[in-house]
């Protein structure tokens, strides 16, 4: 969510001209001279208008499909003498080929009457015309624009990323037979299952957190604000920040003194269990007959919405098979494929403009398809998937592929991690003392947002804690490469009554390991520089989850741990495409706290949201390694391509 609302400032960017810099380069391409802009207030089925600005070709010599995007952000700038079409394209192909751009202010949003519901609940079946979700709102929409706006060749599509992604994918459900196709990019499905909110029942504290403090109650219709409102931090430190402040009340309270309470922010922590109020939101349960051609679009490395991809594309081919339904999964940050060439992430590099390849060779193909019924070069693959370390596209059948075989990455003593089964006979454990007073961060370095680079960021300062289990393989002999989902089987204990369970998959780069492209930007100075840790031995980490341990058998209802109980928890960590090179070794690390990442547990059954500094107490947790209590991770692995 910490992103949502730059996205538009960021799409502002896709399909920006590059400004010649040599008279003899052709003048940069300008949509105002091809586009003119219209403002309309188009009324749906309870009477409510929604503001939507719509950009038209000059040239109406030909029909044009339209493409268009609906968001909580706004359509700005507003006035019909203010340009802002660039950010309605993904790319400037796009305005060159020539479409009809609409942008429009979902209900109760900016200049948009009604009222505003996050993650508005579908209504599978509507009775009156009071019964209205964002499916009706497109339909009707869609309807009001193929009676009035001229020059159109019949055909919509939609595309959206992150909160508009998910307005794309509600927007498919039951929906207009003229809309074609569409592409929910980074969508949000299920807020608590692995989206924005919580991950394994613990709450994604630092985004969440960071994106209220901006994102408020409006009264529509009203223009946004020029910029979200300031936020008085006293620190740049963000784990100092939250550390200090407790508990999440006492966030709250924060929140409210700087610029009156935020509703959005508080039932978040209200709901802190899989209750009515999740399940209504979800969007999966409800993507049935789906018509239009989809294409979800997501990134290895987004921090927000990694899950919503995937589980958006495994819902539509379960319940509705007949759509054609195609994934694409790149090595990107949250919107990191839009006005981005998608070169690499802080300093692990890609080595090709990932997302330019994206939107030449898959995104535009697959709208031209649909909507103007020219064939793509080349076939779209069921699934596209870039895999990390070897820096190639895959092209597959399946997600995850068929071919990949299961095995489980077993932790062994000494810290060794292999994927020979234990042969120990006795109980033998390894074991760490969690003090939720002192929380293992993240990152190792200060920020007060999450910073983008996490998902890749070196673990070497997590790995010398203590309180962080660190198992790692032999050097690789062969690429060795893992692919979809991964699910950690730990046999533990605590301590205390309740436990964060964080498996981190990593990673280790050899030792000897030369950072080319550091050298390269080296600045030349008689000054002391100061240091940077070396390429050599870097552990990046490529994916982590936590488990909250009173939600271990139920995200609905939360159960104590028994003290010293061994029990079966299963970690799910989202899918991967990863090769782990030869030369390298894989590792994994297991903690119990991830902080401000997620918020702390204080390790007694209390409720967390106000939980007294009494309550959060040292623990200490036993990960068990052995014949009849074997953890490890259960993987799928490609045989060598």
């Amino acid at each position: 969510m910490l992103l949502r609302a730059s996205l538009l400032l960021l799409l502002g960017f896709a399909g920006s001209a590059v400004r010649a810099s040599d008279d003899d380069k052709p003048p940069a391409y300008e949509p105002r001279e091809h586009y003119t802009k219209y403002e309309y207030r188009v009324p749906v089925r309870d009477g409510r208008k929604l503001f939507t600005a719509v950009y038209v070709p000059k040239d109406q010599s030909r029909r044009y499909p339209f493409l268009m995007v609906r968001t909580p952000y706004g359509c700005g700038p507003y006035g019909v003498d203010r340009d802002g079409i660039k950010g309605l394209a993904p790319n400037e192909e796009f305005l060159k080929a020539g479409y009809i751009f609409v942008c429009q202010d979902v209900r109760g949003r900016n200049m948009s009457e009604g009222e505003f519901i996050e993650m508005t609940p579908h209504k599978p079946v509507k009775k009156t015309l009071a019964d209205v979700d964002e499916s009706s709102d497109t339909h009707d929409s869609v309807q009001w624009l193929l009676d009035r706006i001229p020059g159109h060749n019949g055909r919509v599509g939609l595309w959206g990323v992150s909160y508009p992604g998910f307005y794309t994918s509600a927007s498919i459900i039951d929906s207009h037979p003229a809309i074609k196709a569409a592409s929910p990019q980074a969508p949000i499905a299920d807020l608590f299952k692995g989206d924005d909110s919580y991950h394994g029942g613990a709450f994604m504290l630092a985004a969440n957190f960071g994106f209220y403090t901006g994102f408020k109650p409006q009264q529509a219709p009203v223009p946004p604000p020029k910029q979200w409102p300031q936020f008085d931090w006293g620190t740049l430190d963000g784990y100092e920040f939250y550390l200090q402040h407790g508990n999440l009340e006492a966030l709250t309270r924060r929140l409210a003194k700087e610029g009156g309470p935020n509703p959005y922010f508080d039932v978040q922590l209200e709901h802190d269990r899989y209750d009515e109020f999740w399940k209504s939101r979800a969007i999966t349960p409800h993507l049935k007959n789906i018509r239009a051609a989809v294409l979800t679009v997501g990134g290895w490395f987004d921090a927000e919405d990694l899950a919503g991809p995937l589980a958006t594309f495994r819902a539509i081919a379960g319940q509705s098979p007949a759509t054609d339904n195609r994934l694409v999964m790149g090595p990107w940050v949250h919107g990191g494929w839009v006005g981005a060439p998608g070169r690499q992430l802080g300093r692990v590099q890609f080595q090709q403009p990932t997302a330019e390849q994206f939107q030449k060779e898959v995104l535009f193909p697959f709208f031209e398809q649909h909507l103007r019924e020219v064939a793509p070069k080349a076939p779209i693959a069921k699934a596209t998937v870039f895999e990390t370390g070897t820096n190639v596209w895959r092209r597959y059948d399946a997600w995850p592929p068929a071919e990949a075989k299961t095995r489980t990455l077993y932790f062994a003593p000494g810290g060794k991690l292999s994927f020979a089964p234990p042969d120990a006979i006795e109980p033998a454990f390894d074991a760490w003392v969690s003090d939720p007073n002192k929380p293992v961060p993240y990152v190792g370095y200060a920020s007060l947002g999450v910073p983008q680079e996490y998902m890749v960021s070196d673990q070497r300062f997590a790995a010398t804690r203590p309180d962080v289990l660190t198992f790692r393989s032999d050097v690789l002999e062969e690429d060795t490469t893992i692919v979809g989902p991964i699910v950690a089987r730990l046999f533990a204990s605590t301590t205390g009554s309740d436990a964060d369970w964080v498996v981190k998959l990593i990673d280790v780069y050899p030792p000897e390991l030369e950072d080319e492209a550091a050298k390269k930007r080296k600045p030349r100075t008689e000054d002391v520089e100061p240091p940077e840790a070396p390429l050599g031995g870097y552990q990046q980490l490529v994916r982590g989850d936590p488990l909250r341990g009173r939600f271990r058998n139920s995200v609905e209802v939360p159960e104590a741990m028994v003290p010293g109980r061994v029990e079966e928890l299963r970690v799910g960590l989202q899918d991967i495409n990863h090769s782990f090179r030869r030369g390298h070794r894989i590792m994994v690390q297991v903690q119990s706290s991830w902080f401000p990442l997620i918020d702390r547990n204080p390790q007694t059954f209390v409720p967390i949201r106000s939980a007294r500094p009494e309550d959060f107490q040292a623990a200490t947790q036993k990960l068990y390694r052995w014949r009849d209590q074997a953890s490890g991770l259960d993987v799928r692995v490609l045989e060598p391509h």
